[in-house]
């Protein structure tokens, strides 16, 4: 009989969407829109960040403007194609032509954003060659958003 051993990747995209996830819980905490952020590369976190705009009273200072600041800075240079992107929630335009200038080569996010998302706005922001894959956690990711605008209403 032959027996065949599949090993699990223990760093695969649902790993790095938990910190991605967390990230966003501090966020709720804080009152900030619970959107979090981590960049990893070669299978290490390199930035993690999540939304700061009431924080620091700056509409951009979304939690993927913020990745790509922490991880450009860590990495020593503005192109972060061998990088890969989690986010809680689908990127807005604004932070989708900021991933496309950086050249991320690959983008996971959890919710859709029917609202606001790049995909509905902005289809050809990213660099071609990014990779991009939606729905990891979407369920906990758009609760925890729908959560935090439940409560201030």
């Amino acid at each position: 009989m032959l027996y065949t051993t599949i090993m699990i990747e223990p760093f695969n995209d649902e790993y790095f969407m938990k910190k991605a996830f967390a990230e966003a819980l501090q966020a709720f905490e804080e009152g900030e829109i619970p959107v979090g952020a981590v960049v990893v590369a070669n299978g290490k976190i390199i930035a993690r960040t999540h939304n700061l705009t009431e924080t620091l009273n700056d509409v951009t200072a979304h939690a993927e403007m913020q990745a790509i600041t922490a991880a450009a800075n860590l990495l020593g240079g503005k192109y972060l194609n061998d990088c890969v992107l989690y986010v809680t929630l689908e990127p807005c335009s604004m932070c989708a032509g900021a991933l496309g200038w950086s050249q991320i080569g690959k983008i996971v996010y959890g919710a859709s954003d029917e609202k606001r998302g790049f995909k509905k706005f902005a289809p050809k922001t990213l660099h071609p060659k990014t990779e991009i894959i939606g729905g990891v956690f979407e369920v906990e990711c758009a609760e925890l958003i729908q959560e935090f605008f439940k409560q201030k209403r």
